[in-house]
């Protein structure tokens, strides 16, 4: 059994052990599960609920109107995720056609 366990996350110790699911450091006491995401990770869902990642390939399910512009984003435009995003438009994707857009998550589904 030559598993090695991580460094504590809080305070970098490498004394830490497991107790069924959770990794728990004796020097701060800090208790976490690794299979559960982190609270700093931007949890972002399509219209059915899909978690969403940079990469991934996306459908538009509606036709938008870009602000600022008279372009409109047709239904069915495919896009790629480049990164995630906080704020109103957590998506900013390559939208094949038209470039970079920031778009929200509500308005696509996974290709």
């Amino acid at each position: 059994m030559s598993e090695t366990l991580p460094h504590c996350p809080n305070c970098s110790s490498e004394y830490v052990y497991q107790d069924q699911a959770l990794f728990i450091c004796p020097e701060c006491h800090y208790e976490w599960n690794p299979d559960e995401p982190d609270e700093d990770e931007l949890i972002v869902k399509d219209i059915h609920g899909n978690q969403l990642s940079v990469g991934d390939k996306l459908i538009l399910v509606k036709d938008l109107r870009v602000k600022g512009s008279s372009t409109v984003l047709k239904i069915g435009s495919k896009a790629t995720i480049k990164r995630l995003i906080e704020g109103d438009h957590p998506l900013d994707c390559k939208v094949e056609g038209y470039g970079d857009m920031l778009i929200k998550a509500d308005k696509v589904k996974m290709a």
